[in-house]
């Protein structure tokens, strides 16, 4: 797709690099990743397991998310609750301590307020990492705060804990009748180079001459560590769990694949003629019962097929038995009917007509002969194709001429299109002749006096034949059975050629000797069409035929009733 033309020189330069690129990486991703696609879409166990370790995956994941961050949030509730109680205390008592103060200007206050910190700070106020206390009078601006440990002990400053919104929330307004309330904050600071959360409380502290504000940091550098071990441990035991379901699925998948896997190579030697292929059967689940039915089936079969192989043995061996022998009496009666018929004008008229009709009737049972003959070739194998390359026109026409004739008595007319080039490609002359003679001598006898048309074309790959004739036609799904042996599709139709119902079958088996196609289309009333395709070259694969199988003449009220075309190869 190319860029819109209204876009910048430079702006189409850059998009053009780009789909350079995409296209480029898109060819070299699936140049890399073909072997996995091959394998994922051969190999069901690994489809199975791959599929077993998302979903455990995701399940596992979910899980362990949800474990993780409860215990989080258990361990950060107990430390609130523990906070929340010394919090209370620290409060109570520094009430106690204070409330004894009038003013806010008595020289006594402050050192009563470093006395209280100093009594109620947890453990060593020189110890770094431990719990910080304050006590601040926010709204008198004559008392400094009391902070333990200071900043210098404890490696950071009050303001990274205590932030104003928290000194907002817990000194309230100043007023007299706003007395604070109780807040907390969870901040995370720097302490000596590392990450350190705290639980920041504070409380205001009620006293004869207003309130103060008690704020009260705790580390929760315990409950991190039992976090991010309940973390690691529910992450270890999840990928632990996780690769043993996929082992678990891959053994299991491998119980039930194996047999399969063997249950399909026994299979294709039985279809490549190993009838003696079996399944080893091990104890009595499901998969021996596989087992067994399989090698009861194969037995079944390799049965079926050696009696169906001794029949059709024993039928070629008799059609071609048959043929060779009737060969010596036919010879013999063909001579002397030649003979009577040579004679027949000194003949009575009944007994003129009796030489005629005998020879008509001999006529018509060598050609049965040359068939079955013919046929018993191509069923022992022993037909070979004489290649050689040849102009199909000349043998088109060559055809039409021979069946002139016949097709002046019915009534027909027989149309040729031919291109005006030579048509050359390495066939069998004698057997395309063949072909094209039963085609065209079966659309004559069954054209109903309507034209029969003949056409040519080829391209590079191939060339066709079609042959068009506008009877009765076919019904539905005849065009499956008019290759089959001795059918006929009106079995009681007065015939003007006397056919064996062989002609087809022997011009289908013409066509795949050529590695070509035979095929039939037609519909009731509409007539029926013909087409033959053989390669060019000898030996190469059709993928396409020059000339459409179902013509562009039909008549369109028989659309619906136009079946599938089906082909002979």
């Amino acid at each position: 797709m190319r860029a819109p033309s209204w876009l910048p020189l430079p702006v189409r330069r850059t998009l053009r690099v780009v789909r350079r690129y995409w296209r480029f990486g898109l060819r070299r991703f699936e140049r890399f990743s073909a072997p996995v696609r091959r394998a994922w879409r051969r190999s069901l166990q690994l489809r199975v397991v791959a599929l077993t370790l998302v979903a455990s995956g995701v399940l596992v994941g979910a899980f362990g998310w949800f474990v993780a961050d409860r215990s989080a949030k258990i361990l950060l509730g107990r430390a609130q609750d523990e906070v929340r109680a010394s919090m209370t205390s620290k409060v109570n008592y520094t009430e106690q301590q204070l409330t004894v103060f009038q003013r806010t200007d008595d020289t006594k206050l402050p050192a009563s307020m470093n006395t209280a910190v100093s009594q109620l700070v947890d453990g060593n106020p020189s110890e770094s990492g431990g719990s910080i206390l304050s006590l601040r009078a926010t709204n008198y601006r004559g008392l400094r705060p009391v902070t333990l440990p200071d900043a210098e002990t404890s490696g950071l400053t009050t303001s990274d804990l205590i932030t104003p919104d928290l000194i907002a929330a817990v000194a309230g307004s100043g007023r007299a009748d706003d007395h604070g309330h109780v807040a907390d904050q969870i901040r995370t600071v720097k302490v000596n180079g590392q990450s350190t959360k705290y639980l920041v409380y504070g409380s205001p502290v009620p006293t004869s001459f207003g309130h103060l504000e008690l704020y009260y940091a705790v580390p929760l550098t315990t409950e991190d560590s039992a976090a991010n071990q309940i973390r690691t441990t529910v992450l270890v035991t999840g990928l632990a769990l996780v690769i043993l379901l996929g082992v678990v699925a891959g053994l299991v998948t491998r119980l039930v694949v194996t047999p399969v896997r063997v249950a399909a190579r026994t299979a294709q030697r039985l279809s490549a003629g190993l009838l003696d292929q079996r399944m080893k059967v091990d104890g009595e689940d499901d998969l021996a019962l596989l087992a067994a039915a399989f090698n009861q089936m194969a037995a079944n079969l390799q049965r079926q097929i050696v009696r169906l192989e001794e029949m059709s043995r024993l039928q070629r061996r008799f059609t071609s038995d048959v043929s060779h022998e009737l060969r010596t009496p036919l010879t013999t009666v063909r001579m002397a009917a030649d003979l009577i018929f040579s004679e027949r004008e000194d003949f009575d008229p009944a007994v003129a007509r009796s030489a005629e009709l005998l020879q008509a009737e001999l006529d018509r049972f060598e050609s049965l002969l040359t068939d079955l003959l013919e046929i018993s070739r191509f069923d022992a194998g022993f037909a070979a194709l004489d290649a050689e390359h040849t102009d199909l026109v000349p043998i088109v026409e060559r055809v039409a001429e021979r069946l002139a004739g016949l097709a002046e008595r019915v009534g027909v007319e027989i149309q040729l299109r031919l291109p005006e080039a030579p048509v050359i490609a390495e066939v069998d002359p004698r057997r395309v002749e063949r072909v094209l003679r039963n085609l065209v001598g079966n659309a004559v006898e069954h054209g109903e006096s309507r034209p029969v048309r003949v056409t040519l074309a080829g391209d590079e790959g191939a060339v066709a034949i079609t042959v068009r004739d506008y009877g009765i036609g076919l019904k539905p799904g005849e065009e499956r059975l008019v290759f089959n042996r001795f059918w006929r599709a009106d079995p009681s139709r007065a015939r003007q050629t006397g056919g064996t119902g062989l002609g087809l079958s022997i011009s289908a088996e013409d066509a795949r000797l050529h590695g070509g196609w035979l095929e039939a289309w037609g519909t009731p009333g509409g007539g029926a069409q013909f087409r033959l395709t053989l390669p060019v070259r000898a030996g190469d694969r059709l993928v396409a035929a020059p000339l459409p199988l179902i013509p562009r003449d039909r008549e369109q009220p028989a659309l619906e009733s136009v079946p599938e075309p089906t082909e002979v190869a």
